[in-house]
């Protein structure tokens, strides 16, 4: 019961009861018989919405932010990084800006206990840090590197 309040209903203008969308008969109340046209053409407008948007789009940004939450990425990181790569794909290949991504990755217990060297200084440390994730929109390689504290 809980879900068909939830579907799309309104008013009829004829009989003031509530009717749904769905039950619409050739577009007329079921009750009295009265027109909705104006309720069928704002359902013409969602359609149209949905037909336009680009479901491959969707889709990309859902895999590519399952993906990466699941690493354990910050959303906000993530969001930046797809809307920089939106910016990109407008562009031809040769002409993309800010092509290279660095996201931070949560430290897991292996990652605290064993000795890390950092990517910048190339110390060795135990303790502290930042683990990335870093890559290239241009390739689908990407790399796992540490960074100390002091850098």
């Amino acid at each position: 019961m809980t879900s068909r309040m939830h579907a799309p209903h309104t008013t009829c203008p004829g009989c003031q009861e509530e009717v749904f969308l769905d039950e619409l008969v050739g577009g007329k109340c079921p009750l009295c018989g009265c027109s909705l046209e104006e309720f069928e053409e704002s359902i013409g407008e969602y359609e149209g919405i949905l037909d336009r948007s680009d479901l491959s789009w969707l889709i990309f940004n859902y895999f590519v932010f399952k993906k990466f939450v699941d690493l354990g990425v910050p959303p906000s990181q993530i969001m930046d990084f797809i809307s920089s790569y939106e910016e990109n794909a407008e562009k031809p290949r040769e002409e993309w800006t800010k092509t290279e991504f660095s996201l931070e990755l949560p430290m897991g217990i292996p990652d605290r206990i064993r000795p890390k060297r950092c990517a910048k200084c190339n110390r060795l440390f135990v303790r502290g840090g930042r683990k990335q994730i870093i890559g290239d929109m241009r390739s689908t390689l990407v790399h796992i590197q540490y960074v100390c504290n002091r850098c």
